[in-house]
């Protein structure tokens, strides 16, 4: 197939860019690089089967002309990490609604199938662990901008199912939950590539919150397995998939098990909520994905050891900090 990856210079986006190219498919790499990264693609620099185009999701003149000349697309562009969301909501809600209208509408047009990145956030703080896909969601006040990504996501999946009811577009939606591994990074808050520089420099490993709130680390090689099969299976169309792992772990647990690994002696200290980012923050206090509904559908899930996970993310930030200044 010929492939079109919006936000194909992220981290997920450009695992799954050469995950598609050595599996034979053309990949057509769209991105803006606002958060991206143009070296995440080097593998793929002058392969016959990638094509990067730097451009923006919200100009729809664009897509539809990529769009054109592609069988499928896999919509990863987004706003993301709950630092850029509450520092920046207009711009979130903006990236995610609108550009995904875009997409949606121009794939409408051209008959292209659709898989649509979505996240575990749109569960918001429901305490029914571990999420199903067909759970009810509960959002927090909208006075509160760290639910306007949630919301954002939330209806980015209603507006692809009613895509999929009214014009018969083949959409597949993924909700991701914590994908780690190389070539992501702690700008926006991610927090195990933020532990990981964090104790290989020597600084405190900050946790925020009491730390009691835990999480499912899914390492990315597997994600984007899931997601092409997802995108090649028939009996996705028209579903929802919860991607991760259930193997769950405090946010204070990781912090001494990143320590650990990194022979680090780092010390490990806690910020109130409301030092990290703004008051009234609120945090989901588990995040945990049922994956049953994937594993019927691939035969496969999300199952790299968190400490082999954990590692790779080492690694990959030691050599960010031996790499020479830009």
């Amino acid at each position: 197939m010929r492939v079109l990856v919006t936000g194909a210079a992220g981290f997920i986006g450009s695992h799954l860019s050469e995950l598609l190219v050595a599996q034979g498919h053309f990949v057509v790499a769209l991105d803006d690089l606002s958060t991206g990264r143009i070296e995440n693609l080097a593998a793929l620099d002058d392969h016959e089967s990638f094509r990067f185009v730097e451009g923006d999701c919200l100009d729809k003149t664009l897509v539809a002309k990529l769009m054109n000349d592609c069988d499928a697309c896999v919509h990863l562009a987004a706003a993301v990490g709950v630092k850029l969301i509450v520092e920046r909501p207009v711009h979130t809600i903006e990236t995610n609604v609108k550009a995904t209208e875009i997409v949606l509408e121009t794939a409408a047009e051209h008959g292209s199938p659709v898989l649509l990145a979505s996240t575990s956030e749109v569960y918001g703080k429901s305490d029914k662990a571990p999420f199903r896909e067909d759970d009810d969601i509960s959002l927090g006040p909208t006075t509160h901008s760290r639910w306007a990504y949630a919301c954002s996501k939330a209806l980015d999946e209603w507006l692809a199912l009613a895509y999929a009811r009214e014009r018969g577009l083949p959409v597949t939606i993924t909700r991701f939950f914590n994908t780690v591994g190389p070539r992501q990074t702690g700008r926006y808050g991610m927090v195990l590539p933020t532990f990981a520089a964090q104790a290989l420099k020597g600084d405190p490993i900050t946790v925020y919150g009491s730390g009691e709130q835990t999480r499912c680390f899914a390492h990315v090689r597997d994600v984007v397995k899931a997601v092409v099969r997802l995108l090649t299976e028939p009996s996705a169309v028209g579903r929802v998939f919860n991607v991760g792992t259930s193997e769950e772990v405090t946010i204070s647990a990781l912090a001494e098990r990143v320590k650990t690994r990194a022979a680090s002696a780092s010390p490990i200290v806690f910020i109130p909520y409301e030092k990290a980012y703004a008051e009234g923050f609120e945090d989901m206090p588990r995040r945990v994905p049922d994956v049953t509904r994937l594993r019927e559908a691939l035969g496969f899930v999300p199952e790299t050891p968190l400490d082999e996970i954990i590692d790779d993310v080492l690694a990959d930030q030691r050599k960010r900090l031996e790499a020479p200044p830009a």
